[in-house]
């Protein structure tokens, strides 16, 4: 007797399934069962009736977001399979159980084969976020059994989903699920942070980047630094630790600017060598200087700006900000500087990225080298048959 709701594809429609991607496009649909609902989990057949997948429906361009490619009930015992293997995962490369580091990435949605869910730890508290009504239907059940497989670990599970499913109109889109602790203080290489995950961005911090700080902290020695786009100043709280002659943090919310002042008095308490300024980042970078003698130059900038293009449609100005933005880093770094500059834009590629900024260096004239290639950490995963997941893209340059 069959669980789930059926639907059917189109013929040829099943190849990308069979390669294993997680997704069915709303095209690839030849029938659908009668009074399928959104978040619903249906079972996926090929046309000609065989069974290929199970997943959460959802209206949309894609339709289907597999969880199994095997003919398996969705229950507590499905869950738990799941979420052992992400916390296995994470023991396993030295992320998780590390005393100087409480923060990490559990469930990183297909790079963890639960597609639409998205859970990061902060010291006692597990940040949950759903990008499917599917994963939203199931949160409690979810909730229920992360804290079996955490046990001790976690204290709290916070939910976060009302940035991410903006067009629900439920109450219950944020608030505690588990336990209800205000203590937002959490660790990272050592180096402390207070976690908004009630009014933040993403879940509160952005976990992603915690190698790439790490690697700036390794360039910042006697260092100028400034540090756009800052959010809650990941990067300058590093770049002090590192060494900085002065670390200078911009962004244009002011509640970012209140959170890494925090931070900052966290780690460095009275330290003189931090400024925060609330301000348009093309604004600021106009009105720096371009050499040493100058009293606002640096020789060390960080460019990490939110998402240009959060769908295909939007790749072409995005690519034309990625542009103009890094023109003017090239533009005003001092002779010898370090840029790390970043792209967290899914739909723009490596490839897309590196043209916009090779394209920004030669409109600045400068000569530039490339030091790194960068990228999201490993708590990060990207699924080898889900391309699509490595969405963070970095370069570290050299500019003569």
């Amino acid at each position: 007797m069959k669980k789930y709701k059926e639907i059917q594809l189109r013929k040829g429609k099943d190849e990308s399934l069979r390669r294993f991607h997680p997704w069915v496009f709303s095209g690839a649909i030849h029938h659908m069962e009668d009074g399928i609902e959104e978040g619903e989990i249906v079972r996926v057949l090929t046309n000609s009736g065989e069974f290929i997948a199970v997943g959460h429906y959802q209206q949309g361009s894609i339709a289907v977001r597999v969880l199994s490619f095997s003919d398996v009930l969705i229950d507590d015992e499905f869950w738990h399979s799941r979420l052992s293997s992400a916390l296995a995962m994470r023991q396993s490369i030295g992320i998780a159980d590390n005393a100087q580091n409480n923060t990490y990435r559990l469930v990183h949605g297909e790079g963890d084969n639960l597609p639409g869910l998205i859970i990061d730890v902060y010291d006692q508290t597990a940040v949950m976020q759903a990008h499917s009504i599917g994963m939203h239907m199931c949160r409690k059940d979810i909730a229920r059994v992360l804290q079996d497989v955490m046990k001790s670990r976690i204290s709290h599970i916070y939910y976060k989903s009302e940035t991410t499913l903006p067009f629900m109109t439920a109450d219950d889109m944020s608030g505690f699920l588990v336990g209800g602790g205000d203590n937002n203080i959490a660790t990272e290489n050592g180096l402390k942070f207070r976690v908004d995950w009630l009014r933040g961005q993403k879940t509160g911090f952005f976990v992603d980047q915690r190698e790439n700080r790490s690697l700036l902290e390794h360039y910042a020695h006697g260092k100028r630094v400034l540090n756009m786009f800052c959010y809650t100043g990941g990067f300058s709280f590093y770049a002090m630790r590192g060494g900085a002659e002065l670390v200078h943090s911009v962004d244009s919310s002011a509640k970012a600017i209140e959170l890494t002042k925090e931070n900052v008095e966290l780690n460095f308490p009275g330290d003189p060598r931090h400024e925060a300024f609330c301000e348009d980042a093309f604004k600021y970078l106009e009105g720096i200087g371009t050499d040493a003698n100058s009293a606002t130059s640096y020789n060390l900038i960080i460019l990490d700006p939110p998402a240009f293009a959060k769908h295909r449609g939007a790749l072409h100005n995005a690519l034309k900000g990625y542009t103009r933005l890094n023109q003017k880093a090239f533009e005003k770094i001092e002779k010898g500087g370090i840029l790390f500059t970043f792209s967290c834009s899914q739909v723009v590629t490596k490839d897309h990225f590196r043209n916009a900024v090779f394209t920004a260096a030669a409109l600045a004239k400068r000569k530039v080298r490339i030091l790194h290639q960068l990228h999201q950490p490993a708590d990060h995963p990207v699924n080898i048959y889900h391309p699509e997941g490595e969405y963070l893209k970095g370069l570290v340059l050299y500019v003569e």
